[in-house]
């Protein structure tokens, strides 16, 4: 019965999903007769349309009448009950209305223009009030032939005639109940209004202050998106992903407004920077209806910067305190600028303030810098206000000045625990350095000095390549004269970088240089730290001997120079090299000796190096609970710091993840993820690596394309690591034997360093590789396929190998802990299915048993294997009795694709639940009790996902669990059980 004049969008709606649930909560409460109104305000481009646009298509696929009319712009010469003529024009063509508007004259009336409005005498007011009742009674008649919704767009743009009209239906027509308690009208208006074009003078807001008073009258406010929800946005409207900056700097832009993400992404692909035009346009639009006083004041605001005192931009605009006022008062009801606290004024959007900027002559851009820049300098170098000056002097071409207050702010930057910004400021002094004379530039440090520090500053945000890259900056920078311990210093620091970013031989070719070109004597910091970090990198490419003999001659050194923070550094490196490692008693003992020495030198990096190496001896040595409080102290310090982007902070972020994902406290695991991903610059596979997992075994179709995502831009190590584990594990999962074993081996190769053998993670991607192996050869062997079974039987020997040398030689050359060692158990249960020497529920027994140390999932996924074997056995009561363990785990984590699996293997061994029949009603969620009762209506799955506002796809997960639960083998046999047990009652049918 419905008919919805929908807008085409190109870009999916996200977010809203509580504004969503709230309209679509009063359609439900219209739909049964009480008659709702809301009015839903909302910057321009913020999403109104496209809300009510998924609202109106959800409410006319359940049969509600949705009416759409607009409101136009037309200046002063606005056509009367515009919104309200569209809709009669939609009624009027669609022939199941005929009759119902033959029997409402008013509609003739609105559309033969013919409205009567009465401008004076009572005889126009009586005509225009039977006006309005025939509006009210035409809407009324529709929805007692079906629910209806009017949707009113763009009020802010609506007639005179068209607000009374409104102010009429919805304070005495349409939404008022009838006496005596009767049902009401199934009908509800939902109109929208842009709350930044509603200035204080403004005609729609006394009608809305009217009307929100009304009982049955509610607001709705649609603020900006979040920003993951504009992230997201940002990603789906391209098929290819843009890189993790250029997604962060648009969020950053778009403010939460999702058609300004979308026009700065259509933008992507031109050369210009700044604001696009088109939306440069639209930006204008406002600021041009201003005085030519009132834009001279946007103008040089606009020059300051996003926000503004007032005393600064008196005195930069230089008019009288009465005409500034007046010019601001102008700005601020246009809604333009907003007042904040402390006698500032700000730009409501950073985009209109980039629009009116680009706006200004050049000449006139540098001279407004240059007077900000001498004003702000006049009220004092302030060190907090350095930044600025440094961006004013630079704008306005004043070279040397600016080169002084980038230092200035660098070093601010710096003290406050701001390395992202020490780094901007110091690249930035380092792109003046060469256009300033040399006479001109500050006393200190020379260009080499200052690489360097810019190469420690992008350590510390976390922008590993770019360290690197500054760093061989420093190194070619010096000259045949340079100073042997500055020299010392680039390489050193280079081979540190280069280990962050896991480029190993390197690293220790580089650290070896810095070795050779300072002697040990006399004994000097820069000998001991330029040895601490060649100790980590011999470790790292498996010089275990040189490094052992190269961190004990440095220790004692250390110790007689008493370089606290670099003894706490060889003690962590020493706990790997002598003795017991970071997972034994012992190895933790000395680092907490470490921890405690780097704390009291003051070093954040070698503190949170210790914390590291304490969480990870937990998760290794199967400690998941003691992993955790490390963890948390090391981030916290981190925090404190300002240092949350550089490397260790990063993996304890991954490290807890990784432990929530694996105690299966997944729902915390998410947010955990979500919360990450905002961490600038973005941390890869360490941000959202467990995210994916979990993301994977819910179902999640995207996650692996996600994951194929993270593989795009320069080597990520970790991010490699989690594609591989997920790309892997999707393809086992869809049973696509060829893609688990290409994606099982790429990976390794591309983790593989020359100087290392393969990596830890080696035995985990075999074994998930396996299983896909192992149910082609299943399939394979019930066909008969000699020269298949032959292809996959070498395949799997070859990985199988690869399984056993990794759990066999893990960090240090040591086996790997617990965690190694269960994969490898379910890889050799997996090579026993392969060899097809018959069931073997004993391998899959310890494959249990070895994910006992905390690994809910896969040791719920091994007990499915385990179910299979078992039932193959012929040990049906056991195969029973495990099957249902993995119920209920799977339905505990919510991890869909296990739960599929399992329902699989219930009907086709025709396993029934441990739970007694007569208990199902409890057995079922009250979700799925909703899916079971429109399932036996004869609901299709899309229709059910239409009806309970879930998507098709969670309907069908449900159909399965309810299929399993009840033990049906199709959905006719489950409704039959469910009518049979009563769990559900036939519908009650009306005679006609």
């Amino acid at each position: 019965m419905g008919i919805v004049q929908q807008t085409s969008f190109s870009s999916p709606l996200v977010g809203r999903e509580a504004e969503l649930a709230r309209l679509t909560g009063v359609l439900e409460r219209a739909r049964s007769g009480e008659a709702r109104a809301v009015l839903i305000a909302g910057d321009a481009g913020v999403g109104k349309t496209r809300t009510l646009d998924e609202v109106a298509g959800r409410a006319a696929s359940a049969g509600t009448i949705v009416l759409t009319g607009h409101c136009v712009d037309l200046g002063d010469v606005g056509l009367p009950y515009l919104p309200f003529t569209e809709i009669l024009g939609v009624l009027a063509a669609d022939e199941r209305f005929t009759a119902v508007l033959a029997a409402h004259p008013v509609a003739d009336r609105l559309l033969g223009g013919d409205p009567d409005d009465g401008g004076g005498g009572g005889a126009g007011t009586r005509s225009r009030l039977r006006l309005f009742e025939g509006v009210a009674a035409l809407l009324t008649e529709l929805a007692d032939i079906a629910p209806l919704l009017l949707v009113l767009e763009d009020l802010h743009w609506a007639d005179q005639s068209s607000r009374d009209l409104l102010r009429f239906l919805l304070s005495r027509g349409v939404l008022q109940r009838p006496a005596g308690g009767a049902p009401g009208g199934r009908l509800a208006v939902f109109a929208s209004y842009r709350a930044d074009d509603l200035h204080r003078r403004h005609p729609l807001r006394p009608l809305l202050a009217e009307l929100v008073r009304l009982p049955a009258v509610e607001r709705l406010e649609l603020r900006p998106l979040p920003d993951a929800d504009v992230a997201r946005l940002v990603r789906s409207l391209r098929d290819l992903p843009l890189p993790d900056t250029t997604v962060h700097r648009i969020v950053e832009r778009a403010e939460g407004n999702a058609f300004y993400a979308e026009e700065l992404v259509a933008a992507t692909d031109t050369p210009a920077g700044g604001v696009p035009s088109g939306l440069a346009d639209v930006l204008l639009i406002r600021f041009e209806q201003l005085s030519e006083i009132a834009q001279q004041v946007l103008r040089t605001a606009a020059v300051a910067g996003r926000r503004v005192g007032h005393d600064l931009l008196r005195d930069a605009v230089g008019l009288p305190e009465e005409e500034l006022e007046s010019a601001l008062r102008e700005a601020v009801e246009r809604q333009l600028l907003v007042s904040g606290d402390g006698d500032a004024y700000s730009f409501r959007h950073a985009l209109a303030r980039e629009a009116v900027y680009a706006d200004l002559l050049p000449g006139e851009r540098a001279r407004l810098h240059g007077a900000f820049a001498r004003l702000l300098a006049a009220r004092g170098r302030r060190s907090d206000s350095a930044a600025e000056r440094a961006h004013h002097y630079r704008e306005s071409h004043d070279l040397p000045e600016a080169l002084a207050a980038s230092l200035e702010a660098a070093d601010h930057a710096q003290r406050v625990g701001a390395p992202a910004e020490e780094l901007r400021h110091v690249e930035t002094a380092l792109d003046l350095w060469s256009a300033v004379d040399a006479s001109a530039r500050p006393a200190g440090p020379d260009a080499v000095t200052l690489t360097l520090r810019a190469s420690a500053a992008a350590a510390h945000a976390g922008e590993l390549h770019r360290a690197v890259s500054l760093t061989r900056s420093a190194l070619a920078g010096l000259g045949q004269d340079a100073d042997l311990e500055l020299a010392a210093r680039v390489r050193y620091t280079l081979a540190g970088n280069l280990l962050s970013v896991d480029n190993l031989s390197a690293a220790f070719a580089h650290s070896s240089d810095a070795l050779g070109l300072i002697p040990a004597e006399p004994p000097s910091s820069t000998w001991v730290w330029a040895a601490a970090t060649h100790v980590m990198a011999a470790r790292q490419v498996g010089e275990y001997e040189t490094a052992l003999r190269v961190a004990r001659r440095a220790l004692r050194v250390a110790e007689d120079l008493g370089v606290t923070d670099a003894r706490a550094d060889l003690l962590i490196s020493l706990t790997s090299l002598e003795g017991g490692n970071r997972s034994t008693p012992q190895g933790r003992e000395r680092l907490l000796e470490a921890r405690e020495l780097a704390r009291r030198a003051g070093n954040a990096p070698v503190e949170m190096r210790a914390l590291f190496n304490l969480a990870i001896g937990c998760f290794e040595s199967g400690d998941l609970d003691e992993c955790l409080p490390w963890a948390a102290e090391g981030l916290d310090r981190a925090r404190r710091s300002g240092l949350l982007s550089s490397p260790y902070p990063r993996e304890m972020r991954y490290l807890r993840l990784l432990v929530q994902y694996t105690l299966g406290h997944w729902d915390e695991c998410v947010r955990g993820a979500a919360d990450t991903s905002g961490v600038l610059p973005a941390a890869g596979g360490h941000a959202i690596g467990p995210g994916l997992y979990v993301a994977l075994a819910r179902g999640d179709s995207g996650a692996a394309e996600r994951a194929r995502a993270m593989l795009e831009g320069p080597f990520d190590w970790m991010g490699t690591l989690v594609a591989g584990i997920v790309l892997t594990d999707a393809a086992a999962l869809r049973g696509d034997a060829e893609e688990a074993v290409r994606w099982a081996r790429s990976t390794v190769e591309a983790l593989t360093d020359d100087a290392i053998p393969r990596p830890a993670v080696t035995v985990r991607l075999t074994a998930l590789a396996l299983s896909a192996v192992a149910d082609t050869v299943v399939v394979l062997r019930g066909a008969g396929d000699a020269a298949g079974l032959r292809r996959w039987t070498d395949t799997a020997a070859e990985l199988l190998e690869w399984a056993r040398s990794s759990a066999g030689q893990g960090e240090d050359d040591r086996p790997q802990g617990p965690e190694g060692q269960a994969w490898l158990a379910r890889a050799e249960a997996e090579g026993i299915r392969i060899a097809g020497s018959g069931p073997d529920p004993a391998s899959w027994e310890k494959a249990v048993a070895g994910f006992a140390y905390g690994d809910a999932y896969e040791r719920a996924r091994c007990r499915l294997r385990l179910a299979e074997a078992l039932l193959a056995a012929d040990r049906r009561e056991e195969a029973a009795a495990e099957a249902d363990t993995v119920r209920r785990e799977a339905d505990r984590l919510g991890a869909t694709l296990l739960r599929e699996r399992l329902n699989d293997l219930v009907r086709r061994g025709r396993l029934t639940d441990a739970t007694p029949t007569g208990d199902r009603a409890s057995v079922l969620t009250a979700r799925e009790r909703d899916v079971l009762r429109l399932l036996a209506l004869g609901r299709s799955n899309r229709q059910i996902g239409e009806e309970l506002f879930i998507s098709a796809k969670t309907a069908s997960v449900h159909v399965s669990n309810i299929l399993a639960k009840l033990a049906a083998a199709s959905r006719t046999e489950a409704v039959a059980i469910a009518y049979r047990q009563g769990l559900v009652t036939p519908e009650p049918t009306t005679s006609t």
